[in-house]
This record gives structure tokens, sequence and C-alpha cells, in this order.
């Protein structure tokens, strides 16, 4: 019974690599360097995933310094 769940989660995961990795394929600006990151070392797989971290700190304080902007203009009107 173990056997027969942990094969239906492996299928059910590997779907979703697949139906993942053709949303990726289909972005105009998305990377295809990011197909198949499943099969990478877990060294380069650290890297890449700094390197987005790094986009997400930067985009969250984007949104810090945007916020105190808007709210100035907001009481001004």
């Amino acid at each position: 019974m173990v056997f027969l769940i942990q094969n239906t989660q492996n299928r059910d995961s590997e779907a979703m690599h697949v139906k993942l990795d053709e949303l990726i394929r289909s972005h105009k600006t998305a990377h295809n360097a990011l197909l198949d990151l499943e099969d990478l070392e877990e060294e380069e797989l650290d890297r890449i995933r700094s390197s987005y971290e790094r986009l997400a700190e930067q985009a969250r304080g984007e949104l810090k310094r945007r916020k105190p902007a808007k709210a100035k203009r907001e009481k001004a009107e």
C-alpha cells in the first residue's frame, strides 16, 4: 500500500514538473534555463536560488519605498 501511494505521489510530482516547465517555456520573459531545475547539482541550485532571493529582496525594498510616497500623495489630495 505504501508503495502504491509513493508511486502515485511520484507521478503527480513528475506531472507537476512538466506543467511548470511548459509554463516557463511558454512565457516570453521567462528564462528557459530554469527548466528541469530538479536535475541540477545542489550547489548550482543554491546559486540560482540565491539570485532569486536577491531579486525578491530588491522588489520588497521598492514596495516599501513606494508605500510612504503613495501615502504622502493621498494625504495631499
